[in-house]
């Protein structure tokens, strides 16, 4: 049989998308559910933020359904020219109008980010409402076609979108999600986005329904301090943190971290929210900026002599818990996992912003300075 271009098969909008899902969201198992969610909570959470700290809650409903609420200005249906961008009803029918790529404002809940219009095509149904401008709208479909177009119900005392999907039992093997899975990630989510609040509604139980709510001013502080909690650790340490823009990244970094009395790493690293469990630029600069504190202060104090080496970056992590986290306009990815973060200039600008940071914070606390750095410099001893 002769392979030519007659035997391409185009396939395009929603067609294409429920014709080959595990293309756009990996499984049609519990996993492609759970990318669903990421990519819409992504829409609210990113439409919440411009307020400065808004809500964005999370429903699991009792019919199978997943109702996303947030207190944004709205999204308009039709496309007009002071939204910079296409309108929702755009947005659930085309996937030329997907997510843009992100900058440093932008929020990645999931990855990767596919549009709106692909959670529409694989939903049995999806309403939209959209309280804007003092009027509630609202739009039905059924996998991914519009029933009608926007109707107008009423007047709206607040702003605000609301999506509520159903993932549709002829795409997916099964359409449940994890209510602990989603709970951590939008932990996460609000550790790394100081301000912003997440609530998460399981109405699926039998009984009475269980909800948590994620808010933490303190960013990346908070968290540290709660992965330090919920190791065990007695001592209540202080957390080193600090926040700092640099143009040379293009890009912001939020750093937090403490020494406690264990043996054990946790590190935890971050790049537009993303989590990158393989590192990257980021965590290089970190560790070469603590090293380098470590070092300098240990070498003025006589801790290390002129016959000593350096602390090498292997040796800052005991008793370490760290989050290293970068928002950057132009995050380069290595790999299709975006487990390991690349940009060269990421690690110059965190390792020297770590290492002037540290080494005033041990100027500052010269006991507990001395505490650290001698056991870090003992164990360089020992071997």
């Amino acid at each position: 049989m002769e392979y030519d271009v007659a035997a391409i098969e185009v396939l395009e909008g929603r067609e294409a998308v429920r014709k080959r899902p595990g293309m756009w969201i990996g499984s049609v198992g519990e996993r492609g559910v759970l990318q669903l969610v990421w990519e819409a909570v992504g829409r609210a959470v990113n439409q919440s933020l411009p307020g400065q700290g808004g809500t964005v809650d999370v429903t699991l409903t009792r019919d199978g359904g997943v109702r996303l609420a947030d207190g944004g200005p709205g999204d308009p249906f039709e496309t007009t020219g002071d939204t910079g961008g296409p309108g929702l009803e755009t947005l659930l029918t085309s996937l030329h109008a997907g997510p843009d790529p992100g900058g440093r404002h932008t929020v990645a809940v999931g990855h990767p980010r596919v549009g709106l219009c692909v959670v529409n095509a694989l939903s049995s149904r999806l309403r939209a409402e959209v309280r804007r401008e003092g009027v509630l709208r609202a739009q039905e479909y059924a996998r991914g076609v519009a029933v009608a177009p926007p109707a107008t119900l009423g007047p709206a005392d607040r702003s605000g979108t609301t999506i509520v999907f159903w993932p549709d039992t002829e795409v997916f093997d099964s359409t449940g999600c994890s209510f602990a899975v989603l709970a951590e990630r939008f932990r996460q989510v609000a550790f790394l986005n100081p301000g912003l609040g997440i609530t998460l509604t399981d109405e699926r139980p039998a009984g009475e329904a269980r909800a948590v709510m994620f808010r933490y001013p303190g960013g990346v502080r908070d968290f540290v301090a709660a992965l330090d909690a919920e190791a065990g650790s007695l001592l209540h340490e202080e957390v080193i943190g600090f926040e700092r823009e640099d143009p040379r990244m293009a890009g912001v970094m939020e750093v937090a971290f403490l020494w406690n009395g264990s043996r054990e790493e946790r590190m935890h690293s971050f790049a537009n929210s993303l989590a990158t469990r393989q590192g990257g630029t980021h965590v290089d600069g970190f560790r070469e900026g603590v090293a380098a504190a470590v070092t300098v202060y240990a070498r003025r104090r006589g801790l290390l002599t002129a016959a000593d080496t350096d602390l090498d970056v292997a040796r800052i992590g005991e008793g370490l818990t760290a989050v290293v986290s970068v928002k950057l306009d132009r995050p380069q990815f290595l790999g299709a996992t975006v487990g390991l973060l690349g940009n060269t200039a990421v690690r110059a600008c965190v390792g020297e912003t770590v290492q002037e940071h540290l080494g005033t914070w041990f100027e500052e606390r010269p006991e507990r300075a001395a505490e650290i750095v001698a056991r870090l410099v003992r164990g360089l001893h020992e071997d």
